[in-house]
């Protein structure tokens, strides 16, 4: 049999058992120094989660902070592609945001959530130097691939909506951005439901449906998207993701989540003929645990696309944006979010260490705000948050 050793144990120190556990062991030490910092790759470290969240502190303002001994341990569980989001008008550029992402499957067997990042996507005619820049969370269920057809095609039919409403005379006013929204998320929950009617065609991403029709008629996602302005910040909201505005150290809700319980959304799913039966919370026909979504065929009318949007005017006291899915919500509130991303942003956090940190192409996002998505993704694993955690940062503040 391989793998016996011959001879009598103890009468020499080069043993068989000896010899293998100390190639083993230099085996482990190689694989150690060889870790390649630009691989992509998921990783968990092993730290007591629950010993550094009773470590926190809070302030008299209510902001959650980490000691620095703890915040050196919160290392990236997995990192997003890098985006570049600097450029200078001397290089011909544009002024571009500074943002950071973080996503992670967590404790699910899948990863169905999909962030989406486009600074400067659309320039309207008479825009300003920066252009409008595009942000999205999308939080699947029953698969993944709706959140990644909304990853790759609905910022292109905001874009497309901004470019044809060009001409009307109310640009910039609610109904004219509730108009351009509504026509989009509509227009991209045809294409689901296109797609999910004929899974084979055109294929552009991999999961265990896409060949399965019934199956894929049960899959949707919600999607928030933030659309930032020089002016404002446009929220529109389908789903229980949420968009949080941390002004003047203050958390603000720039969106609601649309729950089957809520009062409004009840009374539209009754109105419709459908029902709220209540299994581990209230779902839409027991299923659904959200009463609005893109796809979901199987539900419909009940479970409607229609997304709701906000406008909030950009002011100085401005700090930071926050879009994540319902993996971070479910486990930190509005206001301890936001007193990590202050913290990230003000520095008071220890950045993270550069052989753990994924790099592409040598570009990257800024680390304040990295730091923040990673740091509140750590935050949600050290709750017990049970769903896929996404997460954008977004820095609003005013270049000085």
């Amino acid at each position: 049999m391989a793998g016996i050793c011959c001879g009598v144990a103890g009468e020499s120190d080069g043993s068989c058992e000896d010899s293998s556990r100390a190639a083993r062991r230099r085996r482990m030490e190689l694989r150690r120094v060889r870790i390649d910092p630009g691989v992509k790759r998921r990783r968990l470290e092993l730290w007591d989660y629950d010993k550094a969240l009773d470590n926190c502190s809070t302030d008299s303002d209510g902001h959650v902070g980490l000691s620095l001994e703890d915040a050196r341990q919160l290392q990236p569980v997995l990192l997003s592609p890098k985006l570049s989001n600097s450029s200078s008008p001397e290089d011909g550029g544009d002024v571009l945001p500074k943002f950071g992402i973080a996503s992670v499957c967590g404790r699910r067997r899948d990863m169905e959530d999909a962030v989406a990042v486009h600074p400067s996507f659309c320039r309207r005619e008479h825009e300003t130097a920066a252009g409008i820049h595009y942000f999205g969370v999308y939080d699947g269920h029953g698969c993944s691939h709706v959140a990644s057809k909304c990853k790759e095609r609905l910022h292109e039919m905001v874009k497309e909506e901004l470019l044809v409403k060009e001409e009307q005379a109310s640009r910039n006013s609610k109904d004219w951005w509730k108009c351009v929204m509504e026509r989009s998320f509509t227009r991209m929950d045809k294409e689901v439901v296109a797609w999910n009617e004929n899974p084979v065609d055109n294929i552009t991403v991999s999961c265990r449906c896409e060949l399965r029709t019934p199956e894929c008629d049960a899959v949707g996602s919600t999607a928030v998207v933030a659309v930032v302005t020089p002016q404002n910040i446009v929220i529109a909201n389908c789903g229980d993701s949420r968009a949080v505005l941390c002004r003047n150290g203050k958390a603000v809700p720039l969106s609601t989540d649309h729950k089957p319980d809520r009062p409004d959304e009840l009374n539209r799913i009754q109105a419709a003929g459908g029902r709220v039966i209540y299994w581990e919370g209230a779902r839409v026909l027991g299923v659904l645990a959200m009463s609005r979504a893109i796809g979901d065929n199987y539900l419909k009318p009940y479970v409607s696309c229609e997304p709701e949007v906000t406008i909030t005017e950009r002011t100085e006291e401005d700090e930071c944006l926050i879009l994540a899915s319902d993996g971070l919500w479910d486990v930190v509130s509005n206001d301890t979010a936001c007193g990590v991303a202050r913290m990230c942003l003000k520095g008071m956090a220890a950045p993270p260490s550069p052989s753990s940190m994924g790099n592409e192409g040598g570009e990257s996002s800024d680390g304040p705000c990295s730091d923040a998505s990673m740091l509140l993704t750590k935050l949600a694993l050290a709750r017990r948050s049970a769903d896929n955690v996404s997460v954008v940062v977004v820095d609003l503040r005013k270049a000085t």
